[in-house]
């Protein structure tokens, strides 16, 4: 593509590369130079053009926006129909974003003249949100370098895509220590409910017991007998330890500790396990607010049959912390989910992981 200052007389097929303005009469950028427009620059005195002038190896901007989009995009995801150099990617369902971030990078090292722009990884979309861009820089591209960006998309699986949510039968473990009022143990509920309404979850049992191994270990037996496919530990304190009564309780019952801990924050005190083929997570207490923590990433992934193991919840460690924390006083100070203190959580600092 040849760009530049283009003589009037040479500019008939050019594309104009800025808008001129001609006492009142305007030619816009992007515009195809027609032998009216150059007659209209010639009366207005112009003698040269900023323009550009594709070759045939090229490809002109919306065409290679469209192909770029059409080889990116993968499962759940729509691309809308280019403009002005730019595609435009729609989630088609609610459900959570998957790229690979790497490949992502790797396609837009092949030219310059190429973005592609997405969404984290694993971010939780809506449908019909925007879940990705690609953006010609320049009006045209080399049709070489467009050919390899699709190539390597469609040969390395570099596409991106949109896991729907799939409905989830959860049962619900609340424990309780001495103290614990009825007022504490409905909100730590709530919190969950709310959470598991907006993934189309359905909560088909909800079981409450002491916070003792025995107590924990049979009502974990007890949902492990429910037609499930997750179970929720909400633990009236938080986990510290592999031995504590969470985790000594799913493994007395035959379940397995997969990973305890997270590099997330807040949601650091979270255990994910196995039994008997149903997911089994043990809520960190941050989960009594509804903003967003670790146990939220968790939740989605599960409802969108995405992996969880001791990888992927390593690999949440960057942009893993989820707010700014100027101090952490001892005990940390926190609200539950409807604004309201819990005094027996903040006498317990490790709760407000």
């Amino acid at each position: 593509m040849i760009f530049g200052d283009i003589p009037i007389d040479e500019a008939h097929g050019c594309i104009l590369a800025h808008t001129v303005r001609m006492n009142g009469d305007v030619l816009k950028k992007g515009v195809t130079l027609a032998r009216i427009d150059i007659e209209r620059l010639r009366d207005h005195g112009m003698q040269t053009v900023m323009a550009a002038r594709p070759s045939p190896a090229d490809v002109l901007e919306d065409e290679a926006a469209a192909r770029i989009a059409k080889a990116i995009t993968g499962a759940g995801v729509i691309a809308a129909a280019a403009f002005t150099g730019r595609a435009n990617l729609f989630a088609e369902k609610d459900g959570v974003f998957v790229a690979d971030a790497e490949n992502i990078k790797a396609l837009n090292r092949i030219d310059q003249a190429m973005t592609i722009a997405t969404l984290p990884p694993h971010a939780r979309v809506s449908a019909g949100q925007m879940v990705a861009t690609a953006k010609i820089i320049p009006f045209a591209v080399s049709k070489d370098r467009l050919m390899a960006l699709e190539a390597d998309a469609r040969a390395d699986g570099m596409g991106i895509s949109v896991s729907p949510f799939q409905t989830k039968r959860v049962a619900l473990v609340l424990s309780q220590l001495p103290g614990d009022t009825a007022k504490i143990i409905k909100k730590r509920h709530r919190a969950v409910a709310e959470r598991l309404a907006s993934l189309a979850g359905d909560l088909i049992d909800v079981g409450q017991c002491d916070h003792t191994l025995s107590a924990v270990s049979d009502a974990i037996s007890h949902a492990d007998a429910q037609d499930c496919d997750l179970i929720l530990v909400f633990g009236a304190s938080a986990i510290v330890d592999r031995a504590d009564v969470i985790p000594a309780a799913l493994e007395s019952g035959g379940g397995e500790i997969v990973h305890l801990g997270m590099p997330v924050d807040p949601g650091n005190l979270l255990l994910y396990g196995r039994l008997s083929g149903k997911h089994v997570v043990g809520v960190p207490s941050c989960a009594a607010s509804i903003k967003e923590n670790g146990f939220d990433w968790i939740l989605e992934r599960l409802f969108a049959n995405l992996p969880v193991g001791r990888e992927e919840i390593i690999a949440m460690a960057p942009g893993g912390l989820l707010m700014e924390i100027p101090t952490r006083p001892q005990p940390r100070e926190r609200a539950t989910a409807f604004g309201e203190p819990e005094p027996n959580d903040a006498a317990r600092a490790v709760d407000a992981k």
